[in-house]
């Protein structure tokens, strides 16, 4: 199967957005002269100013975090028959004879300093190659000023390679922002803010200008307002567009819910990611595990998208009723073997299951994965953790939870376990009083090291574990948006309520992301006020008659169709990143009888508890 998503089925013409992508890349790599940009200096580095090709064999040098982005874009096969050789930028020397290298790296200061050294082993070599940087998605001037602190400007030509938006499925769009959470609300650097604000503004020229924004959240707010004056200094055309593709835009912090991904993702592809690490739409993991067992130790990536039939139709599911839908997968084919061998069959009956078989590989694929997973979910501390979380949720047995996060740090159980469960347990009491706060601290210090003083210092700073100031307004949060479903059926293959992704929780975000679907925010404008940050709507020039999202109850059904009878989408972006459990509560939200919108999701980059809190882990020694 391809690593590369199908986007057919897309809400949207996402296809003309990857294939917009590809091409700026070959066309880098092809190097016309009007991709040349100035460098630093203002001067204009054209080593084939005659707008010719960079001829021959190059070296495309990838930072290794753009490596899965690119690989959502283009097959190594293309690259190859353009002629380029692939390598990954790091501390080691780069082996290739080419004479052109081309490095496609993020603006980061530290690959800056990789790059001059690949270029000063050239030089002591006596090597000459010709030199191309692109910084993705923008050029930054520190980075471009160290290039000249090395003398080292004017063997290079530099420009940008301006990927903002990545379709990593056919209904969800990611800004490759991994560290945006933790840059905003630890080390102050909103630059991420004007990414997602340039992706979002990218989207509108293909699909037009979206009239209506709901932002809730400091950042979404800010991410909001950055957007209205891009449109007013570079401005979408809406007169020669028609009607808008997307109605609406809800931007969501991570910051208003940051309960739900400190919580165990309890869907397919939830789990995938808790316990292998799901990134950019694919798993790494031991051949073994797959049943490739001639060769085993080694790892394959298996990929994970809609492209897959079964994975589409299971994704989305409970844990609990994954295996169920699987073995009637298997024994239905078991039946139409059996029948085929004791039968006599027609040639379209035997046309038929032969098309069956095809899907084989997916149904033996999601087997090996399953029963990989269930020897984690089986476990007894898994099954204690994830009675622990909802005992945090429900918020009624403080004592209990303490100590148990107590005996956690104190048996030095896995770091970013811990760390979960104490972010997840200061920010449901808004804090932990002095006392206890001391005390946990302390002790995790002596258990863990004093090196990650470090660590805490920036959960406290993000407000994730700190001392409590005020009294905790979760349980008036809680029940309000009726977050805890205590008869969340989730042994059912159709559940009623999006609190299935996590059994019997449904995750704040997304009750915000409904309640704004179904009725507007006015209703619930007195809970909105207890969530961290402003809130912000706004109807945006141009579109004054346009349907908004307040008249939607009882509205009629063609209300906010586009002109080809699809129905109208809306746009949920979070700023901080979005985890599979939640995409899969949008997904069940706009499966649903009588929803007038397609959802689809944009984020800063998909996440999960481990990922998130990994962001936030610095080690001192």
């Amino acid at each position: 199967m391809a690593q590369i998503p199908n986007l057919d089925n897309a809400p949207l013409n996402l296809t003309s957005l990857r294939d917009l992508s590809q091409k700026e890349l070959l066309n880098i790599l092809k190097n016309k002269a009007e991709y040349f940009e100035s460098n630093v200096l203002g001067r204009l580095n054209s080593a084939v100013a005659n707008g010719g090709y960079i001829r021959g064999r190059k070296c495309l040098v990838i930072d290794p975090k753009l490596g899965g982005s690119l690989s959502l874009i283009i097959q190594t096969s293309l690259l190859k028959e353009h002629g380029v050789e692939l390598r990954y930028l790091s501390a080691d020397p780069i082996q290739t004879e080419c004479t052109k290298v081309v490095y496609l790296v993020r603006p980061q200061l530290d690959l800056m300093k990789f790059i001059c050294s690949y270029i000063r082993t050239d030089i002591s070599k006596g090597l000459q190659r010709e030199y191309f940087v692109y910084f993705v998605p923008r050029r930054a001037v520190v980075c471009e000023k160290i290039l000249e602190e090395e003398n080292f400007h004017h063997l290079l030509t530099i420009g940008e390679y301006p990927l903002y938006v990545l379709p990593v499925d056919e209904d969800v769009l990611s800004f490759e922002l991994d560290l945006a959470y933790k840059e905003c609300q630890v080390d102050g650097d909103t630059s991420s803010l004007w990414h997602i604000a340039k992706a979002i503004h990218k989207l509108e020229f293909s699909f037009g200008l979206i009239p209506n924004v709901r932002a809730k959240g400091k950042a979404s707010v800010r991410v909001a307002d950055i957007l209205n004056r891009m449109q007013v200094e570079e401005p979408v055309n809406t007169s020669d567009m028609g009607m808008p593709e997307i109605n609406t835009l809800i931007l969501i912090d991570r910051e208003v819910d940051m309960i739900t991904p400190m919580l165990t993702q309890l869907t397919y592809e939830g789990l995938l990611d808790e316990f292998l690490h799901v990134n950019n739409g694919s798993v790494e993991l031991d051949a073994s595990i797959m049943g490739v067992q001639q060769q085993e130790g080694k790892k394959i990536k298996v990929p994970l998208n809609s492209s897959d039939k079964l994975f589409k139709e299971i994704r989305d599911l409970n844990f609990e009723v994954v295996g169920q839908v699987l073995r009637q997968k298997a024994t239905s084919m078991k039946q139409d073997y059996t029948e085929m061998t004791t039968t006599n069959q027609s040639v379209s009956e035997l046309k038929d299951f032969v098309k069956k078989l095809n899907s084989l590989p997916e149904i033996t694929r999601h087997i090996n994965l399953a029963q990989h997973l269930s020897t984690f979910t089986s476990k007894p501390s898994f099954l204690g953790r994830l009675d622990m979380e909802h005992t945090i949720v429900e918020a009624q047995s403080y004592d209990v939870c303490f100590e148990y996060i107590e005996e956690m740090i104190h048996k030095q159980e896995p770091l970013i376990n811990v760390l979960r469960l104490l972010i997840l347990f200061s920010i449901t009491n808004s804090g932990l009083p002095k006392k206890n706060f001391d005390y946990l601290r302390r002790e995790f210090l002596h258990s863990y090291g004093f090196e990650h003083m470090a660590t805490l210092n920036n959960l406290e700073k993000a407000g994730l574990f700190k001392k409590q100031e005020t009294k905790s307004n979760w349980f008036t949060i809680k029940r309000a948006l009726q977050l805890v479903v205590e008869d969340a059926d989730t042994s059912k293959i159709f559940p009623n309520d999006i609190a299935y992704v996590f059994s019997g929780y449904a995750p704040l975000s997304i009750r915000l992301v409904q309640q704004a679907v179904r009725s507007g925010w006015r209703p619930i404008e007195e809970i909105l006020k207890l969530l961290p940050g402003p809130h912000s709507e706004t109807k945006r020039s141009g579109f004054a008659s346009s349907p908004s999202l307040d008249n939607l109850a009882g509205a009629p059904a063609n209300v906010d169709k586009v002109t080809d009878g699809r129905r109208s989408l809306v746009l949920v972006v979070f700023v901080g990143g979005v985890t599979f459990a939640e995409i899969s509560a949008l997904r069940f939200l706009s499966a649903q009888e009588g929803m007038a919108y397609d959802l689809i999701v944009g984020t800063t980059k998909t996440v999960g508890g481990h990922s998130l809190t990994e962001t936030f882990i610095e080690n001192l020694g």
